[in-house]
């Protein structure tokens, strides 16, 4: 079975047409499901993320990462908000968030103001999800309609953390089967993947790029030299020397969600390697054709970003689904 997963993912990604939809008719979500218990919820969000990110831009960031991390492990769900108990173990000690993943605190903020208006009502799986797109709009990214309805779990799995997230070093054929998994196609993945335009990373993610083949994929680019040479000043090579030090992962408008990311890859100056597979590597036929697109047509980019959120944010749990909460505190079930 796994093989021929594996036949059919390579068998994609040669194929310029490939596509997959995950049919939306039968999802229970709607548009309108807090029309009549919290009409303010849509409202409410949207004031407190105008602040949160007028504080920090790279706010907008950090709540897009925590909707993303937290629908690749059992639906969107609000699983990833989840602290340990003695009962329940979480997914934020897991190996792709630990020490990477942040935003807890601004749910809790807006959770905060929810439950003063509309006390039980609002999800943190929704409010996650909401809170996401408007992220994406204040710092100059598209605006899509948000289908709400979704349920909190009252599990999380380190292990799905573990396993079902991409990591930066991670190889083109498995993130893209990881894609799959979520019933998320190719071309989804790379407008997906252009989300790091506004973000940040860390030198222990992109050491060993900048230490590997980042001159090969740039082409010995004088300009290009000079990036690295500040790369290699912000992450020495050693492990265990400024593995925490962060820089922008799209260095010509850090801030601003646009295409500048594919123009990044194009000229082979990725800082993931993750990132530069979709345009460099050798299985990236179908991807380095998406790359060019959104890289020459923003709006193409930004038209298909909106469809992949969607489409990401309709992977629910279907066991919260039939007996998920709301919870009161997003960090814990209700007791």
């Amino acid at each position: 079975m796994k093989l021929l997963l594996v036949i059919f993912i390579i068998h994609a990604i040669f194929i310029p047409c490939f596509s997959f939809d995950v049919p939306g008719k039968d999802l229970p979500l709607t548009l309108d499901y807090y029309k009549s218990t919290c009409p303010t919820v849509f409202d409410l969000i949207k004031k407190e993320m105008e602040c949160i990110v007028k504080e920090d831009p790279r706010n907008a960031a950090i709540v897009i990462r925590l909707h993303f991390h937290d629908c690749f492990v059992q639906g969107c769900d609000a699983s990833v908000l989840l602290d340990e108990t003695e009962t329940l173990q979480g997914e934020k000690k897991a190996s792709p968030n630990i020490n990477s993943l942040k935003g807890y605190k601004i749910v809790d903020r807006i959770k905060n103001i929810i439950e003063s208006e509309c006390p039980g009502i609002v999800s943190c799986a929704d409010l996650l999800t909401i809170s996401a797109r408007d992220a994406t709009i204040l710092v100059g990214g598209p605006y899509w309609d948000v289908p709400v309805g979704r349920k909190d779990s009252k599990t999380a799995s380190y292990e799905l953390a573990t396993t079902n997230l991409p990591t930066p070093e991670e190889g083109l054929v498995s993130i893209i089967s990881k894609f799959y998994y979520q019933g998320l196609s190719v071309e989804d993945m790379v407008a997906l993947s252009g989300a790091h335009t506004i973000g940040k990373a860390q030198c222990r993610n992109f050491r060993s790029r900048i230490y590997g083949d980042f001159r090969v994929t740039s082409a010995l680019n004088p300009v290009s030299e000079t990036y690295l040479g500040s790369l290699r000043e912000l992450c020495p090579e050693s492990s265990g020397e400024g593995d925490s030090n962060v820089t922008a992962m799209d260095n010509v408008t850090p801030n601003l969600f646009d295409n500048s990311i594919y123009h990044t890859l194009l000229r082979g100056e990725g800082l993931l390697s993750s990132d530069q597979e979709m345009y460099t590597s050798m299985f990236g036929i179908q991807t380095r054709r998406i790359v060019s697109k959104y890289a020459e047509d923003q709006v193409a980019f930004f038209e298909q970003f909106s469809k992949s959120m969607v489409k990401m944010g309709n992977i629910l749990n279907s066991k919260s689904l039939v007996d998920g909460e709301v919870r009161r505190n997003c960090r814990f079930v209700n007791t």
